[in-house]
C-alpha cells in the first residue's frame, strides 16, 4: 500500500513480518510480540514495529533505540489510542525514527494525526489522494499544543480571548 507523507504519495519499503513465517531480509515491521526475533535477526535492514491499539508503548522504552519505524494501528476510526500512542512516542519517549498510522483513517484526521507526531499514513489501494491533500490544507490554525514546532496562533489566540 502507499504512504501518505507530507500530503504527497510515495512508495512503502517496509515489509510486514506474517505470522508464522520467518522474517523476510531488508526492512521489515515486526508485531510486537515479534520484536525480540526482529532484534535478535542478523540481516541487513532496518527494523521497525507494528503497535496494535492496546499495546504499551512503553515497552519499547529499551529498544526504540534500534527503532526506525513504529507504525501505530487503528482498529476504527473512532478509535483514539494510537493518538495517544504517537504523541507518547514523541514527548515522552523522544523517538526520533519515522511514526506512521496505519487502519481506519480518515481524511479528516490527518492533521491530527501530523499534530500528534505522525509522519506517514497508509493509505489503502485506489485511495484519491487529492482528499487526504485537501484535508492537510485545510486547517491553518490549532488550538491545542502539538509536537510539531510551530508558533501557537491558535492557543495564544484563544488565551487572548478569554
Amino acid at each position: 500500500m502507499p504512504l501518505l507523507e507530507n500530503g504527497q504519495i510515495k512508495d512503502d519499503n517496509w515489509q510486514i513480518a506474517i505470522e508464522g513465517e520467518s522474517l523476510p531480509s531488508g526492512d521489515v515491521l515486526v508485531p510486537l510480540a515479534r520484536l525480540a526475533e526482529g532484534l535478535g535477526r542478523n540481516g541487513d535492514g532496518r527494523l521497525g514495529v507494528l503497535l496494535n491499539a492496546g499495546d504499551q508503548v512503553e515497552d519499547l522504552r529499551v529498544a526504540l533505540p534500534r527503532l526506525s519505524c513504529v507504525q501505530v494501528t487503528f482498529p476504527i476510526f473512532r478509535d483514539g489510542r494510537g493518538f495517544t500512542q504517537a504523541r507518547a512516542l514523541r514527548e515522552h519517549l523522544h523517538f526520533k525514527g519515522e511514526i506512521r498510522a496505519g487502519g481506519h483513517i480518515l481524511p479528516d484526521q490527518y492533521e491530527f494525526l501530523l499534530r500528534c507526531g505522525v509522519n506517514s499514513v497508509v493509505v489503502p489501494e485506489g485511495v484519491d489522494a487529492s482528499v487526504w491533500q485537501k484535508a492537510h490544507e485545510a486547517f491553518t490554525v490549532a488550538y491545542q499544543p502539538a509536537v510539531l514546532n510551530e508558533q501557537p496562533e491558535g492557543f495564544a489566540f484563544r488565551r487572548k480571548l478569554l
